[in-house]
């Protein structure tokens, strides 16, 4: 197994009912799976990284509150604008900051709750033509649309929960 990508690598999907479904459950239980994935570990277990080089699994924890805020944001602004262009940021240089390393991970862990409940409300009952707005990731140079950006973070959560769960099942935790 890969374990920079032990659930694989994301890939997009036609749209279908179907799926929209499934990946806006993705969005709203994400916090919840995150939670357990973290239950009982200890602050040696918190701060040993999923794989060499890799992130700790305090920083996943947070990065994924960082990462979420900046989709929730993404989402709305292609809900409300012609084509967007969003905001990239320097995700390893998040990681970094003094804030993940103070912070107790249940704070992130309580904004994942309340965010993916913000989120998930914006995007339950929108109708189809909806899910084909677009934003614009001037890194990327490419249009992405509202569908594509729902499937990659429902993709996204449950990526960062393997790593969490794989480490745990690697170490015996």
């Amino acid at each position: 197994m890969d374990l920079r990508y032990p659930i694989g690598k994301y890939e997009p999907q036609p749209f279908s009912d179907r799926q929209k479904r499934t990946w806006l459950q993705d969005i709203q239980f994400l916090p919840g799976m995150l939670e357990i994935a973290i239950e009982n570990l200890d602050e040696k277990q918190l701060n040993t990284p999923y794989r060499d080089g890799g992130w700790t699994v305090k920083q996943v924890v947070h990065h994924v509150a960082d990462s979420h805020i900046n989709a929730y944001t993404r989402i709305k602004l292609g809900l409300t604008e012609n084509n967007p262009v969003i905001k990239p940021y320097e995700e390893a240089l998040w990681a970094d900051l003094a804030d993940v390393n103070a912070v107790p991970i249940n704070i992130s862990i309580t904004l994942l709750y309340a965010l993916h409940t913000r989120w998930h409300a914006a995007m339950l009952n929108l109708p189809a033509e909806a899910w084909n707005r677009t934003v614009f990731h001037p890194e990327h140079k490419k249009e992405m649309s509202l569908y594509y950006l729902l499937g990659s973070y429902a993709w996204h959560g449950k990526h960062h929960v393997a790593h969490i769960t794989s480490l745990r099942e690697r170490m015996g935790w």
